[in-house]
């Protein structure tokens, strides 16, 4: 792994989309960066200081948008302290919080529908340290519009792209800084039934609803929700954790995100206006000493958000975000204090 410590150039961390030829000189001076974009511009990118992922879908300061071929989106975290770049196979996913640093995060990145995302999806609670070295990020994802797409992500050491392995800015804060990860979900249980598992996993046949074993499809499909603009929501003992609905398949109904056995679920409440809501939740909180930030493509799409503003918070939105654990329909951001 590469350690570098570098000063951003004018002196201000800098987070915004812009041309290829800018990210490429932002590479070229050796800052460490996270960059998101579509392929065929990461493809074009050097080798250097730097770790990214698919996505042609934004939330910036003007509204949500989608971006083309041109332009990728640039998080420099020079100045936050030394950077450390690593990638890992499947078979090493829990190294990520072993070699993540005492004091800092490590922003994760981990191509959709690849074995790594499953593995990590299932095994990231039970990871040494998972909760005390703040693991946060995303799942890269692809153009919804084009058939055949295909998520990656890139070690930018080697400049080359990866369809199944994760990357890993390990971000080493000062002692007198520290990292706290917080999540906007938008969703609480809408109190109609008490759902719960006996098998855990992204394809379920079965269900526990009000003590009744059912078969879930039948369940999901009489309740209206195989849609998937509705979450089933986790009570994690108080915190809520999505899992959405991907398809309902025959008698199996798919998952973007895994449910577990012990977890109380419950479909999740309607929200009538995302954008609305969103602001609402972050009225009042500066983005200042925010590291990282990302939204759902669930939001962005049911939510209509393409245009619309959600209180300043810009960021790639994503097929899957971290926050310790894979989490859905869910914005994640990691502030520096």
């Amino acid at each position: 792994m590469k350690s570098v410590n570098l000063q951003a150039c004018d002196g201000a961390r800098l987070s915004a989309l812009m041309q290829i030829a800018d990210a490429a000189a932002l590479i070229a001076a050796g800052a460490p960066l996270g960059i998101a974009g579509r392929a065929e511009a990461l493809d074009q990118l050097p080798a250097g200081n730097w770790v990214g992922g698919t996505t042609p879908y934004f939330m910036t300061e003007a509204g949500g948008r989608i971006i083309g071929e041109d332009q990728v989106w640039v998080r420099d975290f020079s100045g936050l302290g030394a950077v450390r770049f690593a990638a890992y196979d499947v078979d090493h996913l829990e190294q990520i919080t072993q070699e993540a640093p005492e004091n800092g995060f490590s922003l994760t990145i981990i191509p959709f529908q690849s074995e790594c995302h499953q593995r990590f999806a299932h095994d990231a609670a039970t990871y040494p340290l998972a909760f005390l070295r703040p693991t946060v990020g995303w799942i890269a994802g692809f153009d919804l519009g084009q058939a055949g797409g295909k998520a990656y992500v890139y070690d930018g050491r080697t400049a080359t792209r990866h369809a199944d392995r994760a990357v890993v800015a390990h971000i080493e804060l000062p002692a007198d800084q520290m990292a706290s990860v917080e999540i906007v979900n938008l969703f609480a249980p809408d109190g109609v039934d008490t759902i719960r598992f006996d098998t855990e996993g992204f394809a379920i046949t079965h269900a526990i609803v009000n003590g009744a074993r059912v078969p879930f499809a039948d369940y999901v499909n009489a309740r209206g929700m195989a849609d998937g603009r509705l979450p089933l929501v986790g009570d994690y003992s108080g915190a809520y954790v999505n899992a959405s609905i991907k398809r309902v398949d025959g008698e199996t109904v798919h998952l973007y995100a895994p449910v577990f056995p012990g977890v109380d679920y419950a479909f999740a409440a309607p929200v009538a206006d995302f954008a609305a809501a969103f602001r609402d939740r972050l009225d009042g909180v500066s983005q200042e000493g925010a590291a990282w930030s990302c939204n759902c493509i669930l939001n962005f799409l049911y939510g209509d958000l393409e245009g619309k503003t959600i209180g300043g918070v810009a960021g790639p939105v994503t097929f899957g975000e971290i926050a310790y654990q894979l989490v859905n329909q869910t914005l994640v951001q990691v502030r520096v204090q």
